[in-house]
């Protein structure tokens, strides 16, 4: 179901694609077209979260030939695919460090939908880029300060407020530049379902953006969540999170190398925490695709004195250049 939706999202960014899948839907067969972009709208699979759609288009969104705007419909905030919230606070920046960057690179919620019926409504947009610039990207540098947003729809606002006071009553006692913005959405833009969460961002002194979230059971599944035991289980999260460190957090680590193996014919350098099992695979599909290896070497805690232990990922581009943009 959301997997048919994925490829219909993919047929319609794209301009002459041929996608052909066997009548038992085991096999599919797809022959790439051009990446065309434009003003798009898709409704997304309640199945699956916004989030799923919305991590391949920002892999695919710099080096299409018109910039993209495209207006994705579905599910928001769920337990299983990075949420709006967080990609829009971490992938983002990420983008702008590889030179993606412009007024017109936005993510926007306009309503928020939680499953199982969904209702929600994104804006992403991004600019076209010929080039991606090689990174350096070392040193994540010290925390200095949390934000984060606690949502709540179809629910009491009070809700959004004791999620905010259990996670602070965990990260007040190592920082005390912590802003959480209560998000309650009232009528058409709370969507179809009840439900609240919480996203919690870390900001370093060098730009380096780590977060973590987490959603309440859809309704009618599962024992109900106290929004108490929500905020603080999200504060651990993130403090894990800061512990795995790195310039990276675990949920774009695939997007960071997938743009530095498509940047200029130089190195690049990334430092990351502990590697995801996504990411691992996700290595191997870059040297399927692309023939190209990273230089992985462990950093161990003693080195950097914090956190667990870290790698750096060092690799030179392919030199991929956006044919359809034209040299002005």
């Amino acid at each position: 179901d959301f997997e048919a939706s994925f490829i219909r999202l993919i047929d319609k960014v794209t301009n002459g694609s041929r996608i052909e899948i066997n009548q038992t839907g085991t096999t599919l067969y797809y022959q790439p077209g051009l990446l065309y972009g434009g003003s798009l709208e898709h409704d997304c699979s309640p199945s699956r979260s916004i989030g799923y759609y919305l991590e391949s288009l920002l892999c695919l969104a710099p080096f299409m030939k018109h910039p993209l705007k495209i207006v994705l419909r579905g599910v928001t905030n769920d337990q299983v695919d990075p949420s709006v919230d967080v990609l829009k606070a971490t992938a983002l920046p990420l983008l702008k460090k590889f030179g993606i960057d412009g007024e017109s690179l936005e993510i926007k919620i306009n309503r928020r939908g939680m499953p199982p019926k969904g209702g929600g409504e994104i804006v992403f947009a991004c600019p076209v880029r010929k080039v991606l610039q090689p990174v350096q990207f070392t040193d994540p540098g010290k925390i200095k300060r949390i934000r984060g947003t606690a949502y709540s729809v179809r629910v009491s606002p009070q809700m959004a407020n004791r999620m905010v006071e259990s996670a602070r009553s965990i990260l007040n006692k190592f920082l005390p530049d912590i802003y959480i913005y209560t998000d309650h959405m009232k009528g058409v833009s709370s969507g179809k379902s009840p439900g609240f969460g919480m996203c919690l961002t870390a900001e370093t002194i060098n730009g380096t953006i780590l977060s973590a979230e987490l959603a309440s059971n859809p309704q009618g599944q599962g024992a109900a969540v106290l929004p108490e035991e929500l905020g603080q289980n999200c504060a651990k999260l993130l403090l894990e999170e800061v512990y795995r460190g790195g310039c990276v957090d675990s949920t774009n680590q695939s997007l960071a190398l997938l743009l530095m193996t498509l940047g200029q014919r130089d190195v690049s350098k990334v430092l990351l925490g502990p590697l995801s099992p996504y990411t691992i695979e996700f290595l191997r599909h870059l040297r399927s695709f692309f023939q190209i290896m990273f230089k992985i070497e462990t950093k161990t805690p003693e080195e950097e004195h914090v956190g667990g232990e870290k790698v750096l990922m060092t690799c030179v581009g392919i030199g991929f250049s956006n044919l359809s943009k034209t040299i002005r």
